[in-house]
């Protein structure tokens, strides 16, 4: 590893993991409400991370825009079976979990359940495997069925993750079990009736977004001297459940609590010729929506450098590179090697992909999301050693692009 100057040495120091830790805490906080794009919770967040920017003395701003599609789960769904009247009810985001496909069923609708081979599926649930759920939701259609329940896995842990986004809503509702769930109801229908019941209450919502940017002061210099560079995490979440805490600490509070750390240690130093922009981006679980709005509102030598992810460093960071980057990859890897940050060629399905196909010079770093988009995700999860190691990236590679 390559030792840093002593300029460098001092602002890698500066980086505090309390301050991060503070944010990641404050952002996964109960009055925000996981953050989901176009509610209170996620517009309070957009304030409070304006209102740090500007005690850093950054411009700020914050930019509206309208994003289409976005599932809303207004109460929580219920799901039952029986056999011989015996009745199983079963645990959302445990046992069951909306499909994003899913047609809204308000109120709860019990009808017998129907293998999707079956000749008569009118007025029936209809029972489908993960590679036939399609086809069975055009039988469903086709032939009034209720709805259909398909299959999908769990996290580690045993949680099915939230998701706000997906492909167009079938005309009938559509939930998915747990796997072992799923193979215990078609052992069930293979012995004898089974009466399901279920409701899915799950529209889909036109709303408002809010990116907050900040452009921090810098000296007067000549087009050919200025490196323009951004330094983007998203702060939306997927929401909380009507009845469950989803914090959102690693996806993307730890994301933002690195840049907004990276900024505070980078506007203490002389910055010459930088001029340095920060994005805190909305509506990444919709679609990536934010950073589709601001890309194409950027000088085109920009350099992007766009967090997803600073919770929990394994064997190295994860980092795609998009658009004319090469030198500005070139750069990210000596900060690591000064850093002592092993990096890896990863995907990075983020807002830096909505950069680079912009034509800007992008990269997407991310280091790790553990509970991913479940109850699990809380602040005590985010490692400190990470925070600090994705701080330091970003702020040693800002300082190498402008010396």
């Amino acid at each position: 590893m390559d030792r840093p100057a002593a300029g460098l040495s001092a602002l890698l120091k500066a980086v505090s993991a309390g301050r991060m830790q503070a944010t990641v805490r404050e952002l996964a906080g109960d009055r925000y409400a996981g953050r989901r794009v176009g509610t209170p919770g996620g517009q309070a967040a957009a304030i409070w991370l304006i209102e740090r920017l500007g005690e850093l003395g950054a411009a700020t701003a914050l930019s509206g825009f309208d994003v289409a599609g976005v599932r809303e789960l207004y109460a929580t769904p219920v799901l039952e079976w029986s056999t011989s009247g015996q009745a199983q009810r079963l645990q959302h985001r445990r046992d069951f979990v909306e499909h994003l496909a899913s047609a809204d069923l308000a109120h709860t609708h019990s009808a017998p359940l129907a293998a999707v081979s079956e000749a008569d599926l009118h007025g029936r649930w209809v029972l489908a495997g993960a590679a036939d759920w399609g086809r069975a939701c055009e039988l469903a259609e086709a032939h009034g069925a209720v709805g259909v329940l398909t299959v999908r896995g769990t996290d580690a842990e045993g949680w099915m993750p939230k998701m706000i986004a997906g492909p167009p809503a079938r005309q009938v509702p559509v939930i998915a079990l747990r796997t072992e769930v799923h193979a215990r109801l078609a052992e069930a229908l293979a012995s004898g009736p089974v009466q399901v019941t279920a409701s899915m209450p799950l529209r889909q919502i036109t709303t408002r977004g809010h990116n907050v940017h900040a452009r921090f002061p810098h000296p007067a210099q000549g087009d050919a001297s200025r490196v323009r560079v951004l330094l983007s995490a998203h702060y939306d979440g997927v929401g909380d459940d009507p009845d469950r805490r989803l914090p959102a600490a690693a996806d993307n509070a730890s994301g933002v609590a690195a840049v907004l750390e990276a900024a505070r240690v980078l506007t203490a130093a002389p910055l010459g010729a930088l001029e340095l922009m920060v994005a805190f981006l909305d509506a990444e679980e919709a679609g990536a929506w934010g950073s589709a709005h601001h890309a194409p509102t950027l000088p085109p030598d920009t350099l992007v450098i766009n967090l997803d992810g600073a919770a929990q460093l394994h064997e190295a960071a994860a980092v795609e590179a998009g658009g004319p980057a090469h030198a500005l990859l070139a750069t990210l890897d000596r900060a690591a090697r000064l850093t002592g940050v092993p990096l890896k060629a990863g995907a990075m399905a983020s807002d830096n992909r909505r950069y680079a196909a912009a034509g800007l010079a992008a990269i997407g770093v991310g280091m790790g999301m553990p509970g991913y988009q479940t109850p699990a995700e809380t602040p005590d999860r985010v490692q400190p050693d990470t925070l600090l190691t994705a701080a330091r990236l970003l702020v040693a590679t800002v300082m190498l692009l402008i010396t």
